[in-house]
């Protein structure tokens, strides 16, 4: 994701804020990159509220967001009424781990009232480094745990800090770690330090430790950007613009795909789908809204059962191909749990939540897909605190 700028997207933003198993787990998976076995992510049984209305149901597959300091009384009548499954934060939202305690309870509280009190989905991306939205750990980057003497440990105590840090805040979702593998100096992932290594199993040792150690914190983990971002290079930035990798299916199975094998192993919860086009796996859409990626490549090939979530809706990758709203439903028909609106306003995360509802109500979006969606995310919201 790209470095700090005036674009208010997620990439723009990002730098704004302030292993025993995990060896084992790359041993069971080879240089194909073929799936070792099925997930560690089975939600348990979840039966979503009933009389749920189609907004309600569409809000939550929706996660919201808002900007400066002070919680919007607009996005606690969203949570109150059951239109939201919950808020990512940006660096603009925070001004101290006190104030963004207090906005965090202020969010739960409003979620009392709703018609599914399941705990909301708080998350923000503290990575490491310089991507870290709440000052604390980890304090290393992704790139120096992996160049350490012992990255798998590196890695676990990075997961840790970053756990223990968002639960401390009342925050459950970590948009972390990043899986993509870099191929050169200074490219997309490069820049700032967010690829644990050139090396597939060094990433897959990093994550998969990443991912354990959170885990452990009750934090949910997320592995991002599946298929991979590692061979985009420095200006190829989807939240400004549309980015088509040809990367070979070979060098995707190889390199790219390997370290999702380790993340599912180690129990990663959510997996977060690229914007990019893979053209030797879908030429004609970006990856989250292609159900050749997000059903034959997670959901068949890897056997991955717990939540997707996407990148920004409102990234520029998808500007030319429709509203926020009109891309948020294309996403859902391809396969995607939870719709990400980085907007930072709540109006526009509302449409998005409209488009939703209104498409579950002319049959555009399938009704039974769509209920096992849900039934997805509120298995993993019954999961955390």
């Amino acid at each position: 994701m790209a470095g700090p700028g005036r674009h208010l997207t997620r990439r723009g933003v990002l730098a704004a804020g302030s292993g025993a198993a995990a060896a084992a787990a790359v041993g069971a998976l080879g240089r194909s990159g073929r799936p070792a076995g099925g997930t560690a992510t089975a939600p348990a049984a979840y039966a979503a509220p009933a009389a749920l209305t189609p907004q309600q149901q569409a809000g939550q597959r929706v996660i919201l967001s808002y900007s400066g300091t002070t919680v919007p009384q607009s996005l606690l009548d969203q949570i109150s009424a059951g239109q939201a499954a919950g808020v990512i934060f940006f660096g603009g939202n925070i001004s101290s781990l006190a104030q963004i305690t207090s906005a965090v309870a202020q969010l739960r509280q409003a979620n009392r009232s709703s018609p599914n009190p399941a705990p909301l989905l708080l998350m923000t991306d503290q990575e490491g480094g310089q991507i870290r939205r709440l000052p604390g750990a980890p304090v290393q980057s992704a790139k120096q745990i992996g160049a350490s003497a012992d990255p798998a440990g590196a890695a676990a105590s990075a997961g840790t800090g970053a756990g223990n840090l968002l639960r401390s805040v009342g925050m459950n979702v970590n948009l972390a770690p990043v899986l993509d593998v870099y191929r050169t100096a200074g490219d997309f992932e490069d820049q700032y330090e967010r690829s644990f290594s050139t090396d597939p199993e060094v990433v897959s040792v990093c994550g998969s430790s990443f991912i354990t150690a959170q885990r452990a914190t009750g934090v949910a983990a997320t592995a991002k950007h599946f298929p991979g971002l590692g061979p985009a290079s420095a200006t190829q930035n989807t939240d400004l613009r549309p980015v088509t990798l040809k990367t070979s299916l070979s060098e995707l199975r190889n390199i790219d795909e390997v370290p999702y094998t380790a993340a599912l192993t180690a129990g990663v919860d959510l997996v977060m789908v690229s914007w990019a086009i893979y053209s030797r796996l879908d030429s004609a859409h970006p990856a989250g809204l292609s159900p050749t990626v997000v059903q034959s490549e997670l959901r068949d090939r890897f056997s991955f059962t717990g939540v997707t979530v996407t990148d920004a809706i409102n990234a520029g990758a998808l500007s030319a191909l429709g509203t926020p709203g009109q891309n948020a439903v294309t996403a859902a028909a391809a396969g995607m749990d939870l719709i990400l609106d980085a907007s930072q306003d709540v109006t526009k995360g509302k449409a998005v939540v409209s488009a939703l509802a209104a498409a579950l109500q002319n049959g555009t979006l399938d009704a039974t897909a769509s209920a096992a969606a849900l039934g997805r995310v509120n298995a993993l919201r019954n999961r955390l605190f």
